[in-house]
């Protein structure tokens, strides 16, 4: 402890909320909390957060050279699920602390994907724009529709969203199946779903739904040789990362008819850049990054990340650590080396 109060920084998203919350989770450690709008530029991130003791990070790029920076840091905290925008290798190295919040969203982001998969099966957005334009009956517009039931769903990734979609999606009578290499086969068996090879859920599935993590091994997890394999009456649902699907090779497949559509509520670039191809689609369902929401989850995420910040700097270990390696042989002298580094600063 320090006979000075910690500086905390909170980095918002493209959307500021109220961090109120968070001060108050602090407050006894002691620590002071900042608000700053969104960086993106890791010069700027350094130039105001040069004091920093703890981060918390919306999509701002947490870099090699950020944290190499702010010789005092001693935690990261990622608002959500995915840290993809801090360099975890990094960090361990450095001795920072990398926490993720990976529990808050689970059944909404679920929901999200089950809701985009029933748009799509049931038509929903093209029979709602008919009927605002005066269009009545008809039948069922599109050359296939599914009966969903009996049809297969195929799930990439199967953590806690990808399990909880699993759960939802059987209810409507569907053969589950999924590709997670992570997972033991304890887990597919509790959810009574069938592990088999990504190949093998490209070539099978009437709808894809992927619900991984973007790191080095999933980045274009989902590329050319994927849509080559899928039905072309399948569709590709991504609720998880943009780069886990090429665009590009999207927009390829969908133009040569590989699959009839996607849904997909996170992009490559974000926020989608307006001439994007996949906007000028039909067969393609957008949102904007909203998979996550409700009222009562975003609500928790201050005094959340206020929590974990506080065990952190109160030399706890948080309960949700990225990285638990930090804490493993040489964490005490990376930690002096770094404490040195800021008395000499």
């Amino acid at each position: 402890m320090t006979d000075q109060a910690f500086h905390v920084y909170v980095i918002q998203g493209r959307g500021e909320r109220d961090y109120a919350d968070c001060q108050a989770a602090i407050a006894h450690v002691p620590a002071r909390m900042t608000s700053l709008p969104f960086i993106g530029d890791e010069n700027e991130l350094i130039a105001r957060t040069r004091d920093a003791d703890a981060m918390v990070v919306v999509s701002s790029p947490v870099t090699r050279a950020v944290m190499s920076a702010l010789e005092g840091l001693k935690t990261v905290v990622r608002t959500g699920v995915g840290y993809d925008v801090i360099d975890v290798p990094a960090a361990t190295e450095l001795g920072v602390v990398v926490v993720n919040i990976p529990d808050l969203w689970v059944r909404e982001v679920a929901n999200h994907a089950l809701a985009l998969l029933l748009a799509w099966n049931r038509k929903i957005l093209t029979m709602d724009r008919q009927v605002h334009a005066g269009v009545w009956g008809g039948g069922v517009p599109g050359a296939h529709t599914g009966a969903l039931h009996g049809e297969t769903v195929g799930i990439v990734g199967l953590g806690n969203i990808g399990s909880a979609f699993a759960r939802r999606v059987a209810a409507f009578e569907t053969n589950v199946i999924a590709c997670d290499p992570y997972v033991d086969d304890t887990r597919f068996a509790a959810l009574g779903v069938e592990r088999v090879s990504l190949e093998a859920l490209a070539e099978r599935s009437d709808y894809v739904s992927v619900h991984t993590l973007l790191n080095a091994e999933t980045r274009y997890l989902i590329g050319d040789a994927f849509f080559r394999r899928m039905k072309p009456t399948a569709i590709l649902i991504n609720t998880s990362r943009g780069p886990v699907v090429d665009e590009r090779a999207l927009a390829r497949a969908l133009e040569a008819t590989r699959l009839a559509g996607a849904a997909l509520d996170v992009w490559e670039e974000e926020p989608i850049a307006r001439d994007n191809p996949l906007l000028r689609m039909d067969n393609v369902i957008a949102t904007p990054h909203a998979a996550y929401f409700s009222s009562a989850a975003v609500a928790q995420v201050p005094r959340r990340c206020g929590e974990e910040i506080a065990r952190a700097l109160t030399g706890q270990r948080p309960l949700n650590i990225v990285n638990p390696e930090v804490y493993g042989p040489g964490a005490a002298l990376r930690a002096a080396v770094r404490a040195a580094g800021r008395r000499g600063a």
